[in-house]
């Protein structure tokens, strides 16, 4: 990352450090996500209470090494967190496998809701073609209603609030780790983790453990 903005999971991070008798540096700390960061995601989705069966998608844009990147993210119709994949392409295949991503930690949903987007379509699509002939379930409904993605796309503010003063990433791994822990922090503040009466920071801290 090009300056020392410090996301969420990073400043949790440091408290935890430091609680420890711990000092560490920024650089230390973006290492620690880098490589920790992905674990706890899959940990938080593990964890994660059940979500709705109506979704909405989209996909936002994150810059890597000067470039632009693709961001998909989906929540469910009372903007739950249900899953998110970073992509160097906005295609069929990149959609195709972000769904089959979404489905596998939150099971088939009844319907999803997304944008104008060709490709997005073709994925989804696809997933039906899938489903329909290996007797999986029904088929999804898809809906192309602008208005009903509100939702998620006010939710990428909250990606973007923190990404916007990073000015981009370096490398694509980093972007994927840090984007990871940016999103555990954000379905642990949506209350989406089965907390058993801990602390968002105790959360935290016990998926690091």
């Amino acid at each position: 990352m090009t300056n020392n903005t410090q996301t969420p999971d990073l400043t949790i991070t440091q408290k935890f450090m430091e609680e420890r008798g711990a000092e560490v540096d920024h650089a230390t700390l973006n290492r620690w996500v880098v490589k920790f960061g992905p674990l706890m995601a899959v940990q938080a989705q593990s964890r994660k209470k059940p979500t709705a069966v109506s979704w909405r998608m989209d996909e936002t844009y994150i810059k890597v090494k000067g470039r632009w990147t693709y961001y998909y993210r989906a929540v469910d119709n009372t903007g739950k967190t249900l899953d998110f994949m970073l992509s160097e392409r906005r295609d069929k295949a990149a959609a195709r496998r972000f769904f089959k991503r979404a489905i596998g930690t939150n099971g088939v949903p009844d319907r999803v809701v997304i944008d104008k987007s060709g490709a997005n379509l073709a994925g989804l699509q696809s997933i039906n073609v899938i489903l329909k002939f290996t007797g999986s379930g029904n088929t999804i409904k898809i809906l192309q209603v602008k208005y009903l993605n509100n939702i998620i796309e006010q939710d990428h503010r909250f990606v973007k609030r923190i990404t916007a003063p990073m000015l981009g990433f370096k490398a694509f791994h980093s972007a994927e780790a840090t984007l990871a822990g940016i999103e555990t922090a954000h379905m642990i503040r949506k209350g989406q983790l089965h907390a058993n009466g801990l602390t968002a920071f105790q959360q935290f801290a016990e998926l690091a453990a």
